[in-house]
C-alpha cells in the first residue's frame, strides 16, 4: 500500500506540475488561452484512465467464476458506495468530449458564477469573483441549466447598466453611455463584436443598458466599473440627472 501510495503521489505532482506549464503556455498565446488550458483536463483523464487499465489488467487473468463474482462486488460498490463518484466520473466524460464549458469559460453551474479553473475527475473548480472556490460535482451537468458567457471564446459580452431620471434628455445620455463602451481600454469591437445600448423603462425612472464585448473575459469586472465610472462622471458635467425615489420609499410606509 505505501509504494502504491507513492506512486499515486508521484503521479499527481508530475500532473500538476504539467498543469502549471500549460497553464504558462496558455498566457503566452492569449487567443488561444482557453483550448490550451483545456489539455490538462484531457491529459488529466487520459493519465488516470491509464493508470486504472494498469492495476486492473491482473483481473483479466481471473477465471470466469472469480470474474463473476468481483463484477457482482463491484457492482454492489457502486450502487451504494459510489454511485455519486461514478456519475461525476461520467459527467467529467461528458464535459471533455461534448465541451459545455472549457477551463477559462465563465459559467454559472448551480447557482455558483464564476471562471472555469479546474475540471477533475469527480468535480469542477469554479472560482467565483470573491476569489472562492466553489466545486461542483460534474453529475450536476446532468440535473442543472449550465449558462456559459463565451462557449470557449476569449471575448465575453459585459452588461454596464446606468439610470437616469425620467426627466432627463435620453439621447445625450445614450451618447454617453456609448462614448464610454467604444473608448474603454478593455472594449473589443469589431463586426462580430459590435456596441449598442438600449433603454428600458422602469416606471419612475429609466435604465440604459451598455452592451459590449470585453477582448479578455478576466476584465469583465474592470471594464464594468470602468465604463460606469467615466459614465457617471460625464452625466455629471452634461448636467443629466440620476433618479430620485418616490416620496413614498424615502419616507418609508405610513403607519396608522
Amino acid at each position: 500500500m505505501t509504494v502504491l501510495q507513492a506512486g499515486l503521489d508521484g503521479l499527481e505532482l508530475n500532473l500538476q506540475l504539467l498543469a502549471v506549464g500549460i497553464s504558462a503556455l496558455a498566457e503566452r498565446v492569449p487567443r488561444r488561452r482557453i483550448v490550451i488550458n483545456m489539455l490538462v483536463p484531457v491529459v488529466k483523464f487520459v493519465v488516470y484512465g491509464s493508470a486504472v487499465y494498469l492495476i486492473a489488467r491482473p483481473l483479466l487473468d481471473l477465471s470466469a467464476t472469480q470474474v463473476l463474482a468481483f463484477s457482482g462486488v463491484l457492482g454492489a460498490a457502486l450502487g451504494f458506495g459510489l454511485k455519486d463518484l461514478f456519475a461525476g466520473i461520467v459527467g467529467g466524460l461528458v464535459v471533455i468530449m461534448e465541451k459545455p464549458y472549457r477551463v477559462g469559460d465563465k459559467v454559472e453551474i448551480d447557482g455558483s458564477y464564476g471562471e472555469v479553473t479546474g475540471i477533475g475527475l469527480r468535480s469542477t473548480t469554479v472560482t467565483t469573483p470573491d476569489d472562492t472556490d466553489v466545486h461542483v460535482p460534474n453529475a450536476a451537468l446532468f440535473t442543472e441549466n449550465v449558462i456559459n458567457e463565451n462557449a470557449g471564446a476569449p471575448e465575453m459580452m459585459v452588461v454596464v447598466e446606468v439610470a437616469v431620471a425620467r426627466s432627463a434628455d435620453i439621447g445625450p445620455a445614450t451618447d454617453i453611455v456609448e462614448e464610454a463602451l467604444v473608448t474603454s481600454k478593455y472594449v473589443a469591437v469589431d463586426e462580430e463584436h459590435p456596441v449598442s445600448v438600449v433603454v428600458e423603462d422602469r416606471g419612475y425612472h429609466r435604465v440604459l443598458k451598455g452592451r459590449a464585448y470585453v477582448a479578455d473575459l478576466r476584465d469583465e469586472f474592470a471594464f464594468s466599473s470602468d465604463v460606469t465610472e467615466r459614465t457617471l462622471a460625464a452625466f455629471e458635467e452634461a448636467g443629466i440627472e440620476s433618479p430620485e425615489l418616490p416620496e413614498r420609499a424615502v419616507s418609508g410606509p405610513s403607519v396608522e
